[in-house]
């Protein structure tokens, strides 16, 4: 999820003056005059926006489109009614005590939930921020949940930034949650409050809840893809060979046979025959649950597309052919150094980088054949074990842009350690010349943006040489001067 801009350090000083401040701002735009300042790009985005559909600076409310009864059925079957109970431990307590509220609304601005301290509730009643109403730009224009579906972005929208008058009092934050099936936007999670309460803080809370909502959506569509899959492999096994795969109700594609396929096929209710995106002709048999794909062509295939994104403080990511296949920290090692050994290894060789002298080939040939039944065939080929597909993986990237000591491209690519929780020895030694070496050419650089872009990782985080570096080539004009040197006297 891309992260927002930070709260401006005027902002957290004070408060008050800051909006003052942009007060002036927004008159000054509005009447095109000269500001004292620009609006940030968000913002002013966000404006255009609102003020092309008509909505009234000076006089504009929410509107409510939906009454208490047909809101009780809409909640009932909106997609995020299941991880409510994740998004109120995550925020409701928080939201008291802050003297804030959490508000969840659907895809369109309409707001499902809204539940926090009962001072602030009454404050928001009085401004039409309850459950019912909407807050599109297009609705009543700029705001956190409007903007943040609108932008498909996390974003924090204070004081005199809303466009509409009335909500110069109060702060918001929000991010947008997405549907791990289709990709589509579900909503937005948003804390509102006053502002004298704003916390700097209150965005990366809300985005971090929003990433967890979503991973608690995507595990349920994995429990229930797995159902469909065991439900539906005899319909691939019954293909002997032939290429086809098994698709979920929506198209998308869960285990393929013989085939190179998209993440997902376009596909019509009740199946028939489909194009492919590289001209192939299928047949969509319908099942009781999900479709089986056949696919009736002639030729060798194309060779399949691996993935592999493990520069990160997170789990990473596999996919092939743009679909993400679940996999266990073993597999990821064991990917990662069949990438950096692309003529192959024996199973004793990836035994000794995987476990050291205590390696076991047996072992690894286990966990080499999981791995090929995730990933379908034509990625991963025997004798030696080598990779067949196309490897795209960040740490190669990252490597070649070592190795021509280009260093935006290489912190470009570097968003954390190696695997990270690996303890492998093979692993352990390229996380750490990996790491050192990225550090060193963004040093070497004297360049802001690519000494910004390390120190934004967890390896740069505490780096007190990076921190000395960016004070240095930073212009003090520079917003950005004022959070390196408050955290550089915070490490001492």
């Amino acid at each position: 999820m891309h992260v927002a801009e930070p709260p401006e350090p005027d902002l957290l000083r004070d408060p008050e003056s800051y909006a003052q401040l942009l007060r002036h701002v927004r008159e000054a735009v509005l009447s095109g005059a000269t500001a004292p300042r620009s609006p940030r790009s968000v913002v002013s985005a966000s404006w255009e926006r609102s003020l092309a559909a008509h909505v009234d600076p000076d006089a504009g409310e929410a509107p409510l489109i939906c009454e208490p009864d047909e809101l009780t059925e809409l909640r009932a079957e909106h997609p995020l009614a299941p991880v409510l109970p994740l998004l109120r431990e995550m925020l409701v307590s928080i939201a008291d005590d802050a003297e804030h509220m959490m508000i969840v609304t659907d895809a369109n601005g309409l707001i499902l939930w809204r539940e926090g301290a009962t001072g602030v509730l009454l404050r928001a009643d009085r401004v039409a921020l309850t459950e019912g109403t909407r807050w599109s730009e297009e609705a009543i224009g700029t705001n956190a949940m409007g903007t943040t579906l609108a932008t498909g972005k996390p974003v924090q929208i204070y004081s005199a930034e809303h466009l509409v008058r009335r909500y110069h009092t109060w702060t918001c934050a929000a991010a947008p949650v997405r549907d791990p099936d289709t990709g589509a936007l579900l909503g937005s999670i948003d804390v509102s409050g006053p502002l004298r309460t704003v916390h700097p803080a209150m965005l990366s809370l809300v985005t971090a809840t929003a990433q967890l909502a979503e991973g608690r959506l995507r595990a349920q569509l994995a429990v229930r893809d797995e159902k469909l899959r065991r439900a539906n492999m005899p319909h691939l096994a019954a293909l002997r060979g032939r290429p086809g795969a098994l698709l979920s109700a929506g198209g998308r594609v869960l285990a393929a046979e013989a085939c190179t396929l998209p993440s997902t096929v376009e596909v019509r209710k009740g199946g028939g025959t489909v194009t492919l995106p590289d001209g192939r002709i299928a047949t969509v048999d319908p099942l009781d649950e999900g479709y089986l794909l056949r696919i009736a062509t002639s030729g060798s295939a194309p060779r399949r597309r691996l993935s592999l994104e493990y520069l990160t403080d997170g789990p990473g990511s596999t996919t092939v052919d743009g679909r993400d296949v679940p996999f266990t920290l073993r597999h990821a090692e064991l990917l990662t150094l069949l990438a950096l050994q692309p003529r192959g290894l024996s199973a004793e060789k990836l035994a000794l980088q995987l476990y050291g002298e205590s390696g076991n080939p047996v072992t690894v040939r286990a966990e080499i054949h999981r791995l090929r039944t995730q990933l379908g065939t034509g990625v991963l080929q025997t004798r030696p074990y080598r990779l067949a597909a196309i490897v795209d993986a960040d740490f190669l990237r990252t490597k070649a842009a070592l190795r021509a000591g280009d260093a935006a491209a290489a912190v470009r690519s570097f968003q954390g350690p190696l695997l990270a929780e690996s303890e492998s020895p093979a692993i352990l030694e390229e996380r750490e010349s990996i790491s050192a070496q990225v550090r060193q050419l963004a040093l070497n650089s004297r360049d802001a943006d690519t000494l910004w872009a390390f120190w934004e990782t967890s390896c740069g985080a505490d780096d007190v040489a990076i921190l000395d570096a960016l004070c240095e080539v930073l212009s003090p004009s520079d917003p950005r001067l004022a959070a390196v040197r408050t955290h550089r006297a915070r490490l001492g």
